[in-house]
């Protein structure tokens, strides 16, 4: 699709042919959600574009003190896109947060550390580009409730697709019985698939917005689904998710449904992951590419997972952001949490996909998932791998079995490492190993962002009773 503007004169050339009437400031914390603020286009100067905009940064999670919250926000124009959901022309611009006190960009702002990270790669001489190739996988529900009280806690949520509406009595419609039940979903077509339509409108939706979309389908469990988006570069394939997410919970929304990228929302069923793939390429070379070898990976690309395994448990702190995400990463629903790799072996944290050249050569991290800030996510990984190249770390593997058959105790005895278990262990690993993040990240921001996990997940995950342990513990 390409980009829609490229400087402010087109900017401006462009709002006036889409007769816009609003344009929506946006910027990511460190969650990854997506904030904005609304100016009237008769209010936006080019000085205003060029120079940034003032907001305050104190009322953000985890950002400025208030005796220091004055922040500038600073538009990308190339990224403006007309939002399609708005009742008033409205275009849509990617900022960078620019911190005054300093005079830099914000060490805290997710985009600016995705930038650093490309910067920090281009001086290291180890290469030009890193492109990156997300996958997000999503569920869509007819229906959610949630209580989260002193004395109760419940969710619940529904859909047709659910094999326990087997039963159900549907207002409008008729109970058909066509089902994908459980870990049934992959590629059955309607009735059975009941997203068909919904799909396509999202598809078409993302291609409205800039995002070039190469297929949708139902994904492995019930009421999943993902999309095929092409890859970018660290910053436009993390500027991507923010879209994808964004349309498609909208258009879940307007078409009275609720989409959810958590990674574990049904028990029993597999979980929404983010597979990344990953190349970096140099002088217009992919340096991940050499033919001959296993799956044609050069060295580079086996030090480069090598260091992302080193790290593994820093890197999942970002990676795989929430507690929940750790639900996921259990035996028994293709999550991958082994810290091996192999070519075409999904059941392997890092798979090397069918490639027929140089240019398609790449290596996919599959345990990464959507609660990740996906510039945080990439630029850890980056980091990461960076830090492999250069000490030339080796991974674990190859390995072509089947490693989901594995017992804990044969992996222990292959002496396999796998993926931190829940989030404190990643957050402790974050504390135990930063350095390799130090090029691009400040002290500053680790410290911040580990005590905000801590304070915002993990301790009151752990504080609170589950209806499991009420089943298992209250009559011992």
């Amino acid at each position: 699709m390409g980009k829609f503007v490229n400087s402010i004169v087109e900017f401006y050339e462009f709002c006036e042919e889409n007769e816009v009437k609003f344009v929506d400031f946006r910027f990511s914390d460190i969650k990854g959600a997506w904030h904005h603020i609304t100016y009237n286009l008769s209010a936006v100067t080019e000085e205003m574009l060029a120079a940034g905009i003032p907001f305050d940064g104190s009322s953000i999670d985890a950002w400025q003190p208030i005796n220091e919250s004055d922040m500038i926000l600073k538009p990308d124009v190339p990224t403006a896109f007309l939002d399609p959901f708005t009742a008033d022309p409205t275009i849509i611009v990617f900022c960078d947060v620019f911190d005054i006190y300093k005079g830099d960009l914000y060490e805290k702002c997710p985009r600016s550390i995705a930038k650093k990270a490309l910067e920090y790669l281009r001086e290291s001489g180890l290469g030009d580009e890193a492109y990156f190739g997300p996958e997000n996988e999503f569920f869509i529900f007819d229906d959610v409730k949630i209580k989260d009280e002193i004395n109760t806690a419940y969710y619940e949520v529904n859909s047709s697709e659910g094999e326990w509406s087997d039963s159900a009595e549907f207002v409008d419609d008729l109970n058909t019985g066509h089902r994908p039940r459980t870990k049934g979903g992959y590629f059955p077509v309607a009735p059975i698939d009941s997203m068909v339509d919904l799909r396509a409108e999202m598809m078409q939706v993302l291609e409205e917005v800039g995002l070039e979309v190469t297929l949708g389908h139902h994904e492995v469990a019930q009421a999943q689904a993902e999309m095929g988006i092409k890859f970018g570069d660290i910053i436009e394939a993390a500027d991507n998710v923010q879209k994808y997410k964004y349309v498609i919970k909208m258009v879940a929304h307007l078409n009275g449904k609720t989409a959810t990228f958590m990674p574990k929302p049904l028990f029993g069923d597999n979980g929404n992951g983010m597979h990344t793939h990953q190349s970096i390429w140099k002088d217009g070379r992919n340096l991940f590419y050499k033919e001959g070898e296993y799956a044609n990976i050069s060295e580079t690309a086996r030090h480069y997972i090598g260091g992302i395994f080193k790290h593994a448990h820093a890197v999942a702190a970002f990676t795989n952001a929430s507690t929940n995400s750790y639900k996921r990463l259990i035996p028994g629903f293709e999550a991958p949490s082994i810290l091996t790799y192999s070519s075409q072996n999904r059941s392997a944290s890092c798979r090397i996909p069918y490639g027929s050249g140089e240019g398609s050569t790449r290596i996919e991290m599959r345990f990464p998932d959507s609660t990740a800030c996906p510039y945080l996510a990439f630029a850890a990984m980056l980091l990461a791998g960076l830090d492999g190249i250069k000490n030339k770390y080796e991974p674990v593997g190859p390995m072509d079995e089947d490693l989901f058959e594995l017992s804990l105790a044969e992996i222990r005895k292959k002496g396999i490492p796998q993926m931190p278990h829940t989030l404190r262990e990643a957050l402790e690993g974050l504390i135990a190993d930063n350095d390799f993040l130090k090029p691009v990240m400040s002290d500053l921001f680790i410290d911040t962002y580990q005590h905000y996990k801590f304070e915002t997940q993990v301790w009151p995950d752990e504080a609170r009773p589950t209806a499991f342990e009420f089943k298992s513990t209250y009559s011992c």
